[in-house]
C-alpha cells in the first residue's frame, strides 16, 4: 500500500528547462530505406530534436506538442513541460561501456534495477514481464512479437549475453520481405537502427529481444519473430537481466 501511495503522489508531468546536451544532435533526416544505404551512413542517430525529446521522456512527438504551447521555442533555458520520467538515481554501474551509461541517462533510464529471474513473453497479453526470485512481477513492457510469415517462437529459451548500441548485420537471406537485389550489409549503430539502442541475444539462433526505431507501432505492428520493445524498456531490461536467466515464450 506505501508503494501505491508513493505512485499515487507522483506527479504525472514536470516543468523542465531545455539544456544543450538535450538538444544536442547528430541528427540524421532523412534515413533512407534501402540497407546498402543506411550502411553508408555514421549513425542511425534521431531525424530531429523532437524525436530525441519523446524518447527522452518516454512519450512521442504528437504527446510533447500536446502538452506544450506551439509557440514553445526549442532551444537552451525554455521551459517545457514533460512527462515524469527522470530516474531516481544515474549512479551507473562503472563497469558498464561509458557509451552505454551515456545512453541509458539520455533515456532516463533508472540506474536502481531489481534483478530479474525469469523473462516471460506473453503472446495474448501482448507484453513482457519480468520476474525475480520470489516469482513475483517486478516489471511490465508492453512489447511487438512475431507475425504470420515469424511466428513468436514458443517454447523455454535463455538470454545469451547484451549488445549495447550494436550495429546490424543485415541478411536478406532472413528476411521473408526482403527486396529482390539486396545484399548483406553492416548497418551503423544508433537509436533508428533497425534493433535500437540494444540487443539481448537468446538462445534461438537469430531471435533477440531488442529496441525500435518506432516505439510508437509498439503492440500494433508485427516483427521477423523477435521481441521489440521501445528503446527506454529495452534498455531498463537490459540492466535487469543476466546470461542464463531464462527466457520463457508462451501463447
Amino acid at each position: 500500500m506505501q508503494a501505491l501511495r508513493r505512485y499515487r503522489a507522483m506527479r504525472a508531468t514536470r516543468r523542465l528547462a531545455l539544456t544543450e546536451e538535450g538538444l544536442a544532435g547528430p541528427f540524421v533526416n532523412p534515413i533512407p530505406d534501402d540497407p546498402a544505404e543506411k550502411a553508408k551512413l555514421s549513425s542511425l542517430g534521431y531525424r530531429s530534436v523532437m524525436e530525441k525529446l519523446g524518447e527522452m521522456f518516454h512519450t512521442t512527438p504528437e504527446v510533447l506538442i500536446a502538452l506544450n504551447s506551439p509557440q514553445t521555442l526549442l532551444r537552451p533555458g525554455t521551459v517545457v513541460v514533460f512527462p515524469n520520467a527522470l530516474p531516481s538515481s544515474r549512479d551507473y554501474d562503472p563497469k558498464l561501456p561509458s557509451e552505454w551509461r551515456k545512453t541509458v541517462s539520455m533515456l532516463n533510464v533508472d540506474a536502481v534495477q531489481t534483478q530479474g529471474s525469469k523473462v516471460v513473453v506473453d503472446k495474448s497479453e501482448g507484453v513482457l514481464g519480468v520476474f525475480d526470485k520470489g516469482d513475483r512481477l517486478i516489471a511490465q513492457f508492453p512489447a511487438t512479437m512475431g507475425s504470420e510469415h515469424d511466428p513468436l517462437p514458443i517454447g523455454s529459451w535463455k538470454i545469451q549475453g547484451v549488445s549495447y548500441n550494436p550495429p546490424f548485420h543485415y541478411n536478406p537471406d532472413l528476411f521473408w520481405d526482403a527486396k529482390e537485389g539486396e545484399r548483406k550489409a553492416l548497418l551503423p549503430p544508433g537509436p533508428n537502427g533497425p534493433v535500437g539502442v540494444v540487443w539481448i541475444d537468446l538462445s534461438k539462433p537469430h531471435y533477440g529481444i531488442h529496441g525500435t526505431p518506432a516505439p510508437e507501432t509498439i503492440g500494433r505492428a508485427e516483427s521477423h519473430g523477435c521481441i521489440r520493445l521501445s528503446n527506454w524498456d529495452a534498455a531498463r531490461l537490459a540492466m535487469m537481466v543476466a546470461p542464463g536467466v531464462p527466457a520463457i515464450f508462451q501463447d
